[in-house]
């Protein structure tokens, strides 16, 4: 975005021919610049983190943070990275945060190990959750502004999440709509299930490629229920290879083949759509070898 710039923890804006007289003027130039929701406002008023001299404007937009994870190394290189986010490719059998106090070995690890070898001193704040045997692209916001910004965009349906899943059986429609409410299986904590009184699940899907007995299929997801892909496609009789917890064929992976292929997000300070694809894992790319190998020929 022209005349805006980073200067160490602050960025400066530079609003031309509009007056900077006052804190309401600077008040105004944030909103238009950054769209700043009001309450973070408030508070950087509050911290004396908006400054104006010489007709320039200051926020401190990037102050130096603290985090409670245990830096570990796990050779994880990022997807993308700027001065407001962090796209990590989170391989599988790995959580993307702890689930108890002082687990390790999980993606926010990771991540806090990523900081401390770059020199970063950044909260770490996932946007969305991948389940731990599925991989692909996880979103991190690196202050208190993007965190917000992302988390509407997430509300609003603003960020595209686009999965690769392998499927078994034979798919009758080349795409469509898997329309169907998801709640808890009383009978199964750690399970979900199709429910009249669950919460309101969408997941659309095309068929990428047909083998003889599974399919590759691209699936996009308008709402983020817990196992929504994993509990939709085992709902109409198609459950992931390797998904042993909703009934899926578990001798031909060791995990659901679910991949996530694809994240398009708006960018904090332009606005513009960021996309952001993940390599096909080693597992599952060599999964689909062998069902190409074992499919006959058309």
């Amino acid at each position: 975005m022209k005349n805006v710039e980073r200067r160490g923890e602050w960025l400066e804006i530079h609003p031309g021919a509009r007056e900077l007289r006052d804190a309401d003027d600077a008040v105004e130039i944030l909103k238009s610049y950054l769209s700043v929701p009001e309450g973070l406002l408030r508070k950087w008023l509050r911290q004396g983190a908006i400054v104006s001299a010489g007709g320039r404007l200051r926020v401190r937009l990037f102050p130096e943070e603290n985090h409670s994870y245990a830096p570990e190394w796990m050779n994880l290189e990022p997807l993308y990275e700027d001065d407001y986010c962090l796209v990590m490719n989170k391989p599988a059998g790995i959580s993307v945060h702890p689930a108890f106090q002082g687990q390790g070995g999980t993606l926010a690890n990771a991540v806090a190990a990523h900081y401390q070898y770059t020199g970063q001193s950044v909260g770490i704040r996932h946007i969305h959750r991948l389940d731990a045997d599925t991989s692909g692209p996880v979103l991190y916001a690196k202050n208190e502004y993007a965190h917000l910004f992302l988390d509407d965009a997430m509300r609003r349906k603003a960020v595209e999440r686009i999965y690769l899943a392998v499927v078994a059986g034979r798919m009758r429609q080349s795409s469509g709509t898997l329309d169907y409410p998801i709640g808890k299986d009383r009978h199964h904590p750690n399970r979900r299930r199709v429910s009249a009184s669950g919460a309101a699940a969408v997941t659309r899907y095309e068929v990428v490629e047909q083998f003889r007995d599974a399919a590759l299929v691209r699936v996009r997801l308008e709402t983020g229920r817990t196992h929504q892909i994993r509990v939709h496609f085992s709902h109409i009789g198609h459950p992931l290879l390797g998904d042993r917890l909703y009934g899926g064929p578990a001798e031909r992976i060791s995990r659901q083949a679910l991949h996530g292929e694809k994240l398009i997000f708006p960018h904090q300070l332009t606005r513009e759509r960021v996309s952001v694809s993940a390599p096909l894992p080693d597992d599952i790319a060599s999964l689909l070898e062998r069902l190409r190998e074992q499919s006959p020929a058309k």
